[in-house]
């Protein structure tokens, strides 16, 4: 298989990470994940990940109840940090060179985020796992994918998520609803289509960086994904046209 990027942001959820259960970690699951992502190396593709932190805490979440928010969301950026320590775990057993990248500072976890220390571990061929967010309380982990995709230059994010792509509705309500296997940022954004918060998408369209939405729980689809096959997803990008399946 011939890769379609040379260095990609893998952004993936943290309920991607609970398999069947309905909270924490399937280890499991994170095994699978790793496997896929040492074959993606061995085809000599840089990989950076975003991790999320929702299979534990969401800073919006209804177990954040009437906590401040501030505090809510630095309580999910912790759980990031423990979820890519779960993952980085998981890479190493497989002898994958990896480094946790924190933007929370943690010295016994992680290292701080510093940009060029990240682009050259990539260089050195190594799994670099960006956790805590952005570090900043009001923004996802999507929009920290998007910041870090474009720190790192990034040729693409690559959205991790349970469904295989984006649809022009809900498709677990509506029956009806039509993926497509090309969108443009603004339709996203215009459609109000739940695939990244609007803040991650406009950066992604200031700077032209795509992101293919994709099903992660289809053993092989990471490394489709990064060969460019539009088969098992939907690409967003500055592209004039929408195409449904």
């Amino acid at each position: 298989m011939v890769p379609a990027f040379k260095r990609i942001l893998l952004k993936l959820s943290g309920e991607a990470l609970m398999g069947g259960q309905n909270y924490g970690i399937d280890t499991k699951v994170a095994e699978a994940v790793a496997r896929e992502i040492k074959a993606v190396q061995q085809l000599g593709v840089e990989v950076a990940i975003v991790v999320g932190g929702g299979n534990i805490f969401r800073g919006v979440s209804k177990s954040a109840g009437n906590m401040d928010r501030g505090s809510a969301d630095y309580i999910g950026m912790l759980a990031t940090v423990m979820n890519a320590v779960v993952l980085q775990d998981a890479l190493e057993k497989l002898n994958v060179f990896t480094r946790v990248m924190s933007a929370v500072d943690i010295p016994q976890l992680a290292e701080p985020f510093i940009r060029r220390r990240a682009e050259r571990h990539l260089e050195k061929g190594r799994v670099v796992i960006f956790a805590a967010g952005t570090g900043n309380p009001y923004f996802t982990t999507d929009s920290a994918a998007a910041l870090r995709a474009l720190e790192i230059k990034a040729e693409v994010i690559l959205k991790a998520t349970k469904v295989d792509g984006i649809y022009t509705s809900d498709p677990m309500i509506d029956l009806d609803a039509e993926k497509y296997d090309k969108i443009t940022y603004q339709e996203v954004l215009e459609k109000q289509l739940k695939v990244m918060d609007a803040s991650a998408i406009s950066l992604c369209m200031d700077n032209n960086l795509p992101i293919m939405v994709f099903n992660m729980t289809d053993s092989g689809n990471i490394i489709k994904a990064v060969c460019g096959d539009l088969s098992i997803g939907t690409m967003v990008t500055l592209e004039s046209h929408s195409q449904t399946a």
